[in-house]
């Protein structure tokens, strides 16, 4: 646990904690009844005092009979005391609305989860952030536009938020860690149990980096369908706005949208071929008057002023104690000139990278007999090998490859 969670848990006693997680686990009683109870209960006395109550006044604090008895018999705060010891033999913690590390953000929506599951840096849940989603198939097109926001704006202070789930998620958590930004993935399972399980290593960097895992679901929750649209009202609630990328008709990036537009929440969308699948949504969105976005600085415009202000105040600390920041040098245009660095390769490596774009795969063949006569074909394999060792280059099913931002 953090020093500044130390402090402000330290606010509140741990027996208020726990009364919040034990009433958010006891059956029938769901996240408004939860927060409507404890409003009730501590107009009158600490959150503690749920402990202590008889039976009746309970049931007058808006719990079902069933749920009443649950916390009556003390069954609650056993199941409360047993998950606490789940969360801290897993390194995790836990966030109740009384906390002042809970995203104040989140308190602005409709129904904010009672309790939150962390591991990692507590500190990153309330600095300004952008969700990021989409698709779990994208095109070559659609990594790399989510790639190049995401370095420029992580470069610039804002945390990333996603699921990290297959797909976009993965590619803007992946971005936000390379431009050594700080990154929360939200997560539809319990804080223990990683899907999908290749993003194993991901989640580490995560925590390594100085970012978050965060859920609203107990220990040991499986990835169950259901939990996924709920999850996506807290990345949209926790944000200062959503950045819609690739998804189709029916995908759940529109429930994000959506729940992002209720939250009063900025939308960004990236445009694209209407031929596209993955171009339903976002071209959808910006008929609806979604921010029209192929920029960092189409997002940043559209930031409330404060927010603007804040980021670049942290900006200014960070290029005070460690120089100019990676990306942000004199003369680079949105941050991207030390991405490529083109003019430091060799010269089959740059040949090979100018014939590549990251909006369109181009298989080995075509890229050989498009280079016949400017180097050889064991050139071109050594050079790919090089350049996909480096990032620069990725390899698609096929042998078809891409350029990476």
């Amino acid at each position: 646990m953090s020093e500044r969670l130390e402090r402000a848990v330290s606010t509140v006693s741990e027996e208020s904690r726990l009364a919040w997680m034990a009433l958010t686990l006891t059956p029938g009683m769901g996240a408004t009844r939860v927060r409507r109870a404890m409003e009730r209960i501590r107009a009158r006395a600490d959150a503690a005092a749920l402990f202590s109550l008889p039976l009746t006044e309970l049931e007058a604090c808006g719990l079902p009979a069933a749920s009443a008895q649950f916390v009556y018999e003390g069954k609650a705060r056993e199941a409360a005391v047993a998950e606490v010891e789940k969360i801290t033999a897993a390194g995790g913690s836990y966030l109740t609305q009384e906390c002042a590390e809970y995203p104040q953000r989140l308190l602005e929506i409709y129904d904010p989860p009672t309790v939150l599951w962390l591991r990692g840096n507590a500190a990153a849940l309330n600095q300004p952030g952008l969700a990021v989603v989409g698709t779990r198939h994208p095109t070559p097109y659609g990594t790399a536009m989510a790639q190049l926001l995401v370095r420029d704006l992580a470069l610039r202070g804002l945390v990333i938020l996603s699921g990290m789930a297959r797909g976009i998620d993965s590619a803007a958590h992946k971005a936000a860690l390379e431009a050594h930004g700080r990154t929360v993935a939200v997560w539809g399972t319990g804080i223990d149990v990683i899907y999908p399980k290749e993003n194993k290593k991901l989640a580490e960097e995560i925590l390594g980096h100085g970012g978050a895992i965060l859920s609203e679901f107990a220990m040991g929750t499986f990835p169950a369908p259901q939990n996924f649209p709920v999850r996506n009202r807290v990345l949209s609630g926790m944000s200062v706005g959503v950045l819609v990328v690739e998804a189709g008709e029916y995908s759940g990036t529109r429930i994000t949208a959506r729940c992002a537009l209720e939250q009063n929440r900025d939308v960004f969308a990236v445009p694209g071929n209407v031929t596209s699948k993955g171009a339903w949504v976002p071209n959808s969105l910006i008929k609806q008057g979604a921010k029209l976005t192929a920029t960092w600085e189409d997002v940043w415009e559209e930031l409330p002023t404060e927010v603007r202000l804040q980021l670049e105040e942290l900006l200014g600390e960070k290029t005070e104690t460690q120089g100019l920041l990676p990306g942000l040098e004199s003369g680079c245009e949105g941050g991207a000139s030390i991405l490529t660095g083109e003019e430091k390769l060799p010269d089959e490596q740059r040949l090979v990278l100018g014939e590549l774009r990251a909006d369109e795969a181009t298989q080995l063949d075509e890229l050989i007999e498009r280079l016949d006569g400017k180097t050889s074909s064991s050139e071109i394999f050594t050079a790919l090998f090089e350049l996909e060792m480096a990032g620069r280059v990725r390899q698609l099913p096929g042998k078809n490859y891409v350029r990476t931002l």
